[in-house]
């Protein structure tokens, strides 16, 4: 399976881009992961409603830009369809059956994610009905994926 973490902004702290190295090591055995980080847009303080929408176009037209027509497009959204850890595992399974080689994971800014992305997605997953920091969401995204693996594979997740 090729799996796309499509994703807005670079990350700069050392202790998440570790974790995101650990889990994409972890995930080699399983999948084919790539992650694919488009440039974000500044938000002023106070931005108007305007803004905003301008601001998430932009960066919908840079992930928009990734997305391939053969891929199961997953958004991550706020008002998503909220799945347990096996829950998730069985939705990355029943997609192999059917036949799906190839899933795109897509995290917004921090501002959301773009209506023309959040139309194009196949499925919306919510993690939560609270707010997480993007550069957060990577890693737990990553490791969610990869406890779904091994789920599937019916390994033990803790030694």
């Amino acid at each position: 399976m090729n799996i796309d973490i499509v994703c807005v902004g670079r990350i700069k702290e050392r202790y998440l881009t570790d974790a995101i190295a650990e889990y994409s090591k972890r995930l080699s055995r399983y999948c084919k992961l790539n992650i694919i980080e488009v440039a974000d847009e500044k938000t002023p303080e106070h931005a108007s409603a305007g803004v905003e929408r301008q601001i998430r176009a932009k960066e919908g037209e840079r992930i928009t830009k990734h997305l391939k027509p053969g891929a199961f497009v997953i958004a991550l959204a706020i008002d998503g369809q909220m799945l347990s850890s096996e829950g998730l595992a069985a939705k990355v399974s029943q997609l192999g059956i059917q036949g799906v080689s190839h899933i795109q994971l897509v995290i917004g800014g921090s501002i959301g994610l773009d209506e023309a992305v959040l139309k194009r997605a196949d499925y919306k997953l919510s993690f939560s009905k609270m707010t997480f920091p993007h550069q957060l969401m990577r890693v737990i995204l990553l490791e969610q994926i990869y406890r779904a693996y091994k789920i599937n594979a019916h390994e033990p997740y803790h030694k």
